[in-house]
């Protein structure tokens, strides 16, 4: 067995691919413990990577998150830093632009991106 896996009661020799919601608590739980640790040995980090590469494809598999779109990434940059309307007027030209964006009733064009990405330090590629 490996001395990490012993360690942290995984009831496997090796980590394995996860195929139920049980399995994955069990890894998630031992990551957390390991993420923890305030200096992990070599050994238990790369356990630890193992254990994230499995828990990443375990959950994109079973609990997948939809693609954001732009006004759905902006209402959520906005709300995360308490931003108003008023408040990214200037990067619009105006409230109006930005409310009709908000609304679907106009998209976010270049400038608009290359505005918001800087002014929220984020690529632009969120906004796509």
């Amino acid at each position: 067995m490996i001395a990490v896996a012993e360690k942290y009661a995984i009831e496997v020799n090796t980590p394995v691919p996860i195929t139920s919601e049980r399995q994955h608590q069990e890894y998630v739980s031992v990551l957390d413990k390991l993420a923890s640790k305030k200096n992990p040995t070599n050994e238990e980090e790369k356990y630890a990577q193992v254990l994230m590469t499995l828990i990443e494809a375990y959950e994109e598999e079973h609990h997948p998150i939809p693609d954001a779109s732009p006004v759905e990434v902006l209402r959520a940059l906005m709300e995360a830093n308490n931003l108003r309307q008023k408040d990214l007027a200037p990067i619009f030209g105006s409230e109006s632009i930005l409310s009709e964006i908000l609304h679907n009733k106009r998209t976010l064009n270049k400038g608009h991106i290359e505005k918001l990405s800087e002014r929220f330090h984020v690529s632009p590629a969120v906004f796509f």
